[in-house]
């Protein structure tokens, strides 16, 4: 008799039931949702009460309650309204910084001569501080939201090149010299090879993008701006208002979060359709 079936009295019929899991297993989806989530919620909790125990004062450290508070005192319009230019401007450094980095990793796969002669150079100027460069580019921009945005696109852009060039580099010696055999093009061996086969390589750099966006969008607030997020941060530290600025970094984080999630979206639904 196996494990499924019990042990009947004399003429009854045999009853077959279902083996009970050995083990419990969380779907591998589902906990990559709900351990982040629940160490999070972990360590929100532990901060709401150390706060009290350890006597901070709210001006140094306000517990996460009065944070949540202040957020929804003025979420309408105070936070929303400089909310607004602040992720209008990232959306826009990133998208220009995606393109440009995939268009120069392209141009720098295709020819050696171009590689040896732009990608030191490319590499020279992300060595240089960024925050350094924060000023220069308000010389040559002006104090509106385009010198944001060029800067957040100077420091966006290089992750994605970085990234695309070595997916483009890392396909596999044996399927091109598949496409030699069979006469293939470097155009089509570029469009149906190399770039389907970069496009995991390409999206990990655009996730690192979605940060550096954001970054430079708010160091430029920081240097000059009567609006965005990063010019509240910097008003309310003025005025000692710790519970606005952690408002104001939660809606950051916020929207950081809903930013790559599409960013990560989009790449599952390229790969699917490109069945890479």
């Amino acid at each position: 008799m196996t494990q499924s079936q019990m042990i009947q009295p004399a003429g009854s019929s045999a009853m077959t039931v279902a083996t009970p899991p050995v083990g419990w297993k969380l779907d591998p989806a589902l906990r990559a949702i709900i351990l982040p989530a629940v160490t999070a919620a972990g360590l929100i909790a532990l901060w709401e009460a150390a706060v009290p125990l350890l006597g901070i004062p709210h001006v140094l450290l306000p517990p996460p309650s009065a944070i949540a508070v202040r957020l929804v005192q003025l979420f309408f319009p105070l936070i929303l309204q400089h909310a607004i230019p602040t992720i209008l401007e990232s959306l826009i450094a990133f998208v220009i910084s995606s393109i440009l980095g995939v268009v120069l990793a392209g141009v720098l796969s295709s020819s050696k001569i171009v590689r040896e002669a732009l990608y030191p150079n490319v590499v020279f100027f992300q060595l240089i501080p960024k925050i350094a460069l924060a000023p220069l580019f308000i010389v040559w921009f002006g104090i509106g939201s385009e010198s944001r945005i060029a800067f957040s696109i100077f420091i966006s852009f290089f992750p994605v090149v970085v990234a695309t060039l070595a997916g483009l580099d890392n396909v596999d010696r044996e399927l091109l010299r598949l496409c030699k055999a069979l006469r293939a093009s470097e155009w089509q061996v570029f469009r149906d090879v190399r770039i389907p086969f970069a496009i995991p390589y390409m999206f990990s750099g655009m996730k690192i993008a979605t940060t550096f966006s954001i970054i430079g969008i708010i160091v430029g607030e920081f240097v000059t701006s009567q609006a965005g997020l990063g010019y509240l941060i910097l008003f309310a530290s003025a005025q000692a208002e710790t519970e606005l600025i952690f408002a104001a970094i939660t809606v950051l984080c916020i929207f950081g979060l809903v930013f790559y999630g599409l960013v990560a979206m989009a790449e599952s639904y390229l790969r699917k359709k490109l069945g890479s």
